[in-house]
C-alpha cells in the first residue's frame, strides 16, 4: 500500500504564500505522476496542479501564475507553493498519484488526509 501525508498547511491573510508539502512512502517508486486537489466544504474536489515523472507541469486556469508544483523523488516528496493566495482558494488540499494521457489526468486510488488552508482577514 502507497501512504501520502500532506502538510504545511494554515491560516493566512489574503495575497500571502503557503508551501504544501506531500510525503509518500510504502510501496511507491515515483514513476507515476502526482497532482494536488483541493475541496473546499460543500462542493467537489477539483484538479490543481499536476506533475509527471519527468516533472512536466500542467495547472488549472484559476492557479496559474500563483502555484508551483514540483517534485523530488529522491525524497518521495510533491510540493505546491502557493502565493498570492485569495480566500477563494480555502479548500483541504490533498496530494495523489496518477496517470497522465495527453491533457486528461487519471487519478488512482491513493490518497492522502489532505492540509486545511484558509485563506482570510
Amino acid at each position: 500500500q502507497v501512504q501520502l501525508v500532506e502538510s504545511g498547511g494554515g491560516l493566512v491573510q489574503p495575497g500571502g504564500s503557503l508551501r504544501l508539502s506531500c510525503v509518500a512512502s510504502g510501496s511507491i517508486y515515483m514513476v507515476n505522476s502526482m497532482a494536488w486537489y483541493r475541496q473546499a466544504p460543500g462542493k467537489q474536489r477539483e484538479l490543481v496542479a499536476t506533475i509527471s515523472a519527468a516533472s512536466s507541469k500542467d495547472y488549472k486556469d484559476y492557479v496559474k501564475g500563483r502555484f508551483t508544483i514540483s517534485r523530488d523523488n529522491a525524497k518521495k516528496a510533491v510540493y505546491l507553493e502557493m502565493s498570492n493566495l485569495k480566500p477563494e482558494d480555502t479548500a483541504v488540499y490533498s496530494c495523489n498519484t496518477g496517470t497522465m494521457r495527453g491533457i486528461y489526468y487519471y487519478p488512482s486510488n491513493y490518497w492522502g488526509q489532505g492540509t486545511q488552508v484558509t485563506v482570510s482577514s
